[in-house]
């Protein structure tokens, strides 16, 4: 028996809430085990088991939260076949506990550290290029973009079981989030660029020497591979004093 498209839809809406039941002692469990109900549902009519199976589910998991939709799906693959009698009851437990660690590295890699920080450098950028809708257009583009490829995960993981690890080696998420992270640092040399002509226009000249010095600087230290928190902190006090300074002397205009 497989589990009807109307219902993959219900369960895909609740993986959106994975992390509002957090807990320490389980993590995403709960989140978890409410994503999957309405599939356990569908697949058990004995109500036994399918309190048999909403209990594997409340065992620990933790995963990113949007490629965890993968781990749904598959668990949903695997529940199927176990309500068939072609596994053992063990089979979705199994699986969630092999994949969650490398998704979640996977999902930390290219969502937290390459998507997520591109489209907010480009959402800088565009407000300080073009206004407001800049940042409205960043933003949708952004979810847009994140809920299709959780989507995709989802069918991929309810569809291939296992093989969805074949199918994630093949989007080189890794090589997409490197080229995300150069082009994140590209625009953030733009705002630093932008930054520096609109305090030429509001400041003067020397106010935009010192925010082009201020980003040199701040650039320069991880150039030196300085740690990157300190130099960051280190690039917000200059500039803060740069702006201080600039103020007073040029007679706050």
């Amino acid at each position: 028996m497989s589990v009807p498209a109307a219902t993959l839809r219900r369960v895909f809406w609740r993986c959106l809430f994975l992390q509002a039941a957090w807990n320490r002692r389980g993590m995403q469990n709960l989140g978890f085990a409410y994503a999957i109900d309405p599939a356990l549902r569908r697949l058990y009519a004995d109500p036994g088991r399918r309190i048999e199976a909403l209990r594997r589910h409340f065992a620990t998991f933790n995963c990113h939260p949007y490629t965890a939709a993968a781990i749904v799906g598959g668990a949903i693959h695997h529940e199927e076949r176990v309500a068939a009698g072609e596994e053992p009851p063990g089979a979705p437990l199994a699986y969630k506990q092999v994949l969650q660690g490398p998704l979640a590295a996977v999902g930390d890699g290219f969502f937290w550290a390459g998507l997520r920080p591109f489209f907010g450098a480009l959402a800088a950028v565009g407000t300080m290029a073009l206004g407001w809708p800049a940042l409205v257009a960043s933003l949708a583009v952004y979810n847009a973009l994140h809920l299709w490829i959780r989507w995709s995960l989802f069918r991929a993981g309810h569809r291939c079981g296992d093989e969805v690890v074949t199918r994630l080696a093949a989007l080189s998420l890794p090589t997409w989030a490197a080229h995300l992270r150069k082009g994140g640092a590209v625009l953030c040399g733009v705002a630093a660029g932008l930054f520096a002509l609109s305090a030429v226009g509001r400041l003067g000249p020397g106010a935009g020497f010192l925010a082009l010095a201020t980003a040199a600087a701040g650039l320069g230290a991880l150039g030196l591979r300085a740690r990157l928190l300190p130099s960051a902190y280190a690039a917000i006090g200059v500039g803060t004093a740069a702006g201080m300074a600039a103020q007073v002397f040029g007679g706050g205009r």
